[in-house]
């Protein structure tokens, strides 16, 4: 298989090798260590300040974002959400759950946010911003400088959610005055999904701290509490947090989050000059190095994700501009990935046209 999705992505043989491994008793000096040391690459990957923390919650990405809305915000916050796509919506419909007043920039799909459009919003009572920086289901990367510069004019509280985005697009915690930042194991980072990372700043740890978080196991304070040690409150998803630490210190040897960030664009940039061979276009002129949107220019009637999936063996993720209809599939940069494996997908497109399916 050669998987080109958006997660989870193709990892490489030193994390398979760390998971077909058995799953150690967790409750030791030896996985504290663990703990611990992933908390430090984490904030250093991130370029977060000395006395940020980072969690290490066992869920998926949403199981991040929920946490975030139910610890660091409360029904005393309004909270401005950037909404293009379908995780934009998810923050709304969270905020909305927990009762967190909000409003959101509501984005036509595959949209850039523009300074024009974002300032409409300046001045106003908002205490918080939050912002799906990459928004995964239409491949638009937000400008995160913009974003930074609005945030600090108006003194609100920033939580990007980088699920998709970190390791293949520029964050930097303390240049962009981020407090909170969301990721997974199953993106860029290339392990099994199963951990959703929440890096949090001194102010939102404070915010951590005042707020009453009505869950057990989603209680940040209780984390942070038992991170102190290198430990969980819960049982964690014990081999992927030992992959995750085999996957930061091979990023950290091999030149940190600068040169991934250099692979991921390479790749993107390769295959996005290869596949203008084909009736198909490439809309947005801001989108994430961690994917490529692919449309098509005529109403197409083959399910190529279908086609390539079941007749090459080659995934890439179904299309989510439910819109146009003109999106065809996407593919991800992310992961153990080569330009030769792009080669591969093209000489499969280029196949499936030959057989005059588009």
């Amino acid at each position: 298989m050669l998987n080109f999705a958006l997660g989870p992505v193709m990892s490489s043989d030193l994390i398979l090798e760390v998971g077909s491994r058995q799953t150690p008793y967790f409750r030791t000096p030896e996985f504290s260590k663990v703990n611990l040391e992933n908390e430090q690459l984490m904030k250093e990957l991130l370029q977060a300040s000395d006395d940020s923390r980072a969690i290490f919650l066992t869920g998926s990405g949403t199981s991040g974002m929920e946490a975030t809305v139910m610890n660091v915000l409360n029904e005393d916050d309004k909270v401005l959400i950037v909404n293009g796509g379908g995780f934009g919506q998810r923050f709304v419909d969270l905020c909305n759950l927990h009762n967190i007043d909000c409003d959101d920039i509501k984005l036509e799909f595959g949209h850039c946010l523009t300074r024009e459009k974002l300032f409409e919003y300046d001045g106003k009572d908002y205490t918080a911003f939050i912002v799906n920086i990459c928004e995964t289901s239409s491949g638009v990367y937000y400008d995160i400088n913009l974003i930074s510069e609005f945030c600090k004019k108006n003194n609100l509280l920033l939580i990007v959610d980088a699920v998709s985005s970190f390791l293949a697009d520029d964050l930097n915690m303390v240049e962009h005055d981020v407090d909170v930042v969301i990721t997974g194991s199953q993106k860029a980072l290339a392990c099994p999904p199963g951990i959703a990372i929440i890096v949090l700043s001194e102010d939102a740890i404070k915010r951590v701290e005042k707020n009453t978080c009505k869950s057990m196991y989603f209680d940040f304070e209780d984390m942070l509490i038992n991170g102190i040690r290198g430990q969980t409150p819960y049982t964690p998803a014990i081999t992927i947090i030992l992959q995750l630490n085999a996957r930061l210190n091979q990023l950290k040897n091999d030149g940190g989050i600068e040169a991934e960030i250099q692979r991921i664009s390479d790749l993107a940039e390769d295959f996005r000059s290869k596949i203008t061979e084909f009736p198909f276009v490439v809309k947005s002129n801001c989108l994430s190095n961690a994917v490529t949107t692919v449309h098509s220019k005529e109403k197409i009637e083959a399910n190529i994700v279908e086609i390539l999936k079941n007749e090459y063996d080659i995934w890439v993720s179904t299309a989510r501009d439910d819109l146009s209809k003109t999106m065809l599939f996407r593919v991800g940069h992310m992961g153990d990935l080569t330009p030769k494996d792009n080669d591969t997908l093209i000489e499969a497109l280029r196949d499936i046209q030959k057989r005059g399916l588009f």
